[in-house]
């Protein structure tokens, strides 16, 4: 079993009803809760849905926010996805297969947003989560790892009691680094993270096993009172020449 330390959220100028990303970003007090939010509402400022502390003008106006197109910022990347989805598409009824991926994207949501991170992209059957932006955190590393902790229990515990004939779950990947942020199409304004980290931290978790959390070196040296107690393993990974270290953890 792994133990985690509890860490401590900081505290921003009112974060209950404020875009904590303009915060962050502009040090802009934009309401998304509350009275002084109606108004806006008019011209589409409400809560993104990548994460309900932040607004649209983060999520839609990366270069109104930014003042260029695209940065280059140090983030924490976290890529989750139910293993044995295919062999469970083809034995599950659609109802069923929808039930299973509607508790896996709500659970992996809550632990995400729980810790300041943003769900970037939802793929069906698996996401893409980016922490440190454009909620400011230095200890992202260490939310990155506390989001999976609780993504693994809460899945699960919402998977336990459905029964598909063989054992599956949830596989996740993490990794650290500086990605380029901002938005890489004319034609679809939200931003996103591309580079060498995103490609790696999928790559990971490619390699999970249900119930596994693979962490690269990288994130791990950012948070080690977190793995003292993982698993070391080499890896092997597609389109990556040397072999990777990561940490293995499992949810206790």
């Amino acid at each position: 079993m792994t133990t985690t330390t509890a860490i401590r959220h900081p505290t921003r100028p009112g974060s209950a009803g404020i875009c904590r990303g303009c915060w962050d970003q502009m040090h802009m007090p934009i309401p998304i809760g509350g009275p002084l939010s109606l108004p806006l509402r008019a011209f589409g400022i409400t809560r993104s849905k990548m994460n309900p502390d932040i607004c649209t003008i983060c999520e839609r106006s990366f270069q109104y926010v930014k003042k260029q197109r695209q940065i280059t910022s140090g983030a924490t990347i976290l890529f989750a996805d139910i293993r044995n989805y295919t062999g469970l598409s083809e034995r599950l009824g659609a109802v069923e297969l929808s039930h299973i991926v509607s508790l896996f994207q709500d659970c992996s949501a809550g632990a995400i947003w729980a810790n300041d991170g943003i769900v970037n992209k939802q793929m069906g059957d698996g996401l893409m989560a980016i922490f440190n932006f454009p909620i400011s955190r230095k200890d992202h590393a260490a939310a990155a790892i506390i989001a999976a902790l609780e993504i693994q229990r809460a899945c699960a515990e919402a998977l336990s009691e459905i029964d598909v004939g063989e054992p599956f779950g949830v596989g996740v990947g993490i990794h650290t680094g500086d990605v380029q942020i901002g938005e890489f199409s004319s034609f679809h304004s939200d931003f996103t993270a591309i580079g060498g980290v995103v490609n790696q931290a999928a790559r990971l978790e490619s390699q999970a096993a249900p119930g596994e959390i693979l962490i690269s070196a990288e994130t791990a040296l950012q948070a080690p009172e977190l793995v003292t107690e993982s698993e070391m393993r080499m890896l092997s990974l597609k389109g990556i020449e040397q072999p990777v270290k990561a940490r293995i953890l499992r949810a206790g």
